[in-house]
């Protein structure tokens, strides 16, 4: 009996060892870069932290809590039961002088600013789990592949979790895109993937990288974690300030509700457009995940004039109703007098037309 069970656990940990080898799960940070990482501020000689103290869970909080809640205590309203809603356009034939937005689902979009052509944590694979049937997207949520994309001249990757940097969706973009901005340490995984150092600009917490005339973008602090595998933290999660030579965007990622955003909006705002995360959140990890009311004031304290509430409607990664942080949101945003842009996935958002007609496309969903 003992022999088989020891058996049993050498043979699944074999097989998880030769599972985790696919190329799709990256690299660890080494080399010239290790050592660049090593110099890091943020960086404590084994990991990447955050700069205020951040469990990734709650105090009093255990995983068996969690895991039991997960698989156990089925919530039906996860995802829609019926399919999502959209519109898609040509993104290939628009005018390039136009400045507008395409919200992919979760926080993947694809924006026209000043001319350039831009998009954010692409994930077009229909799933963002190396184990793609334990997170497929939604039903209608999945109405653009990379064929749609055109070039691109920055492709922002925030942080490297599975549903903001997608091995399948990179790959198959990478002959479009001209200049990657990520955070220090993702660059590892673009290189094992074919990219090379020209391909990319890796940078940490308060960097300024000048891109072309009018154009500078600001890494900021996030309050997250990352890591594709077991080893976690290895390389930085961060936020972006875009700047254009008519706009001012935030580029927001993954974060958890601190401080850092009144510092940013204070040191860089008001922001024309923030597109924030809200979606994914719960108690048990409040400190890593936004919840929506907190998602509202952060575009407060950002002084944004619009706020584009992103991060849901296309995975199911938390235990909530599938819909709750547009609720949640959209009536914190009205309590705070914050403008909420409420597209539909692959409708063109012309943030700066202050006539757009909201419509709550969730509701009569199930």
């Amino acid at each position: 009996m003992l022999l088989t069970i020891l058996v049993t656990i050498v043979v699944f940990c074999v097989v998880m060892f030769l599972f985790m080898q696919q190329s799709k799960f990256g690299k660890t940070p080494k080399g010239e870069r290790l050592e660049v990482i090593k110099k890091s501020p943020y960086y404590d000689g084994k990991k990447f932290s955050n700069i205020n103290h951040t469990p990734e869970l709650t105090e009093g909080v255990k995983y068996t809590t969690i895991m039991k809640e997960f698989f156990f205590v089925k919530n039906p309203n996860v995802k829609p039961k019926q399919k999502l809603p959209s519109k898609k356009i040509n993104l290939h034939q628009l005018n390039i002088n136009e400045n507008l937005l395409v919200w992919f689902g979760h926080s993947s979009y694809f924006m026209q600013i000043d001319g350039k052509r831009i998009l954010v944590d692409p994930v077009l694979s229909g799933a963002a789990s190396p184990v793609r049937f334990t997170t497929k997207s939604f039903d209608g949520s999945d109405v653009y592949s990379t064929d749609d994309i055109p070039e691109i001249d920055y492709l922002f990757l925030t942080h490297d979790h599975w549903d903001h940097l997608d091995h399948d969706t990179v790959l198959k973009l990478k002959p479009k895109i001209k200049k990657i901005i990520t955070s220090l340490g993702v660059g590892q995984h673009l290189e094992h993937w074919g990219f090379t150092k020209n391909n990319f600009i890796e940078t940490q917490w308060h960097d300024e990288t000048s891109l072309e005339k009018g154009f500078k973008v600001i890494t900021t602090t996030a309050r997250h974690f990352s890591g594709r595998g077991f080893k976690r933290a290895q390389a930085l999660w961060s936020s972006f300030v875009f700047i254009t030579p008519t706009q001012k965007i935030f580029i927001g990622g993954d974060s958890g509700y601190d401080n850092h955003f009144e510092a940013i909006g204070n040191q860089y705002g008001p922001f024309d457009l923030v597109i924030l995360e809200c979606g994914q959140y719960n108690n048990y990890w409040k400190y890593i995940h936004s919840m929506p009311e907190e998602t509202a004031q952060i575009a407060v304290e950002l002084k944004a004039k619009k706020l584009l509430p992103v991060h849901w409607a296309k995975f199911a990664l938390s235990m909530h109703d599938w819909d709750e942080p547009i609720k949640r949101v959209s009536i914190a945003a009205a309590e705070r007098n914050v403008p909420l842009l409420t597209p539909m996935i692959g409708e063109a958002v012309y943030w700066q037309d202050d006539t757009i007609k909201q419509i709550a496309w969730w509701e009569n969903l199930k």
